[in-house]
Formats: C-alpha cells, structure tokens, sequence
C-alpha cells in the first residue's frame, strides 16, 4: 500500500519539491514571479522566449508541485509563488552555488 502524502518520509517529500525544480527554465520562471507580486502568462513568455505550449507544461508542473499559484481574470491568467520562502530558497541556492563557484576559482 503506497503512503500518502503525510506518511511519506521528510526526505523523499524533499526529493519531490527538487524534482519540480530540476529544469532550467522553471528556475527561470521562479526567479522571475520572486521580482514581482505576480505575472501575466503572457509576460512570463516575453521574459523566457519559451512557447505557449512549453511554458503551459513548466507551469503545470510548478503547479503540481505546489510552488506557484494561478488565478484567471477576465481572459489572462497570473501567476505569483505560491510561498515567499520559495524565494528565499532561490536566494539561498544562489548564494550556495556562488560560494561553490568561488572555491572552485581559489
């Protein structure tokens, strides 16, 4: 009998939030809806260059994830983090991975 969500180990909870993570381009969308309150879907496909139909996916998935919200008003459709630590954590992986590259240099 497979766990539910509460009875699923920390750690592999964790594993999913990284997977919804685990593509450059919702990196991108994240950092881009942690500068603003929130975004059109139209403006997060002038910002990424992605199509419609990719972008719809990667949001999809950020979704599913519970990092992003959406709410449809009128004919467009916004989006902001679902969670401000969700910025947070960009920071904090930014700063990780700066340091990483630092030590790399040295």
């Amino acid at each position: 009998m497979p766990f539910s969500q509460q009875q699923r180990p920390l750690y592999e909870v964790k594993a999913n939030l990284f997977k919804g993570l685990a593509h450059p381009f919702r990196i991108r969308i994240l950092e881009l809806l942690a500068e603003a309150p929130e975004r059109s879907v139209a403006d997060l496909q002038t910002e990424t260059g992605l199509e419609a139909s990719h972008l719809s996916q990667h949001l999809a998935v950020l979704r599913r994830h519970r990092l992003v919200e959406a709410e449809r008003r009128a004919s467009h459709v916004y989006y902001r983090l679902a969670d401000e630590r969700v910025a947070e954590l960009l920071a904090v992986a930014r700063a990780l991975l700066l340091g990483m590259l630092a030590g790399d240099r040295d």
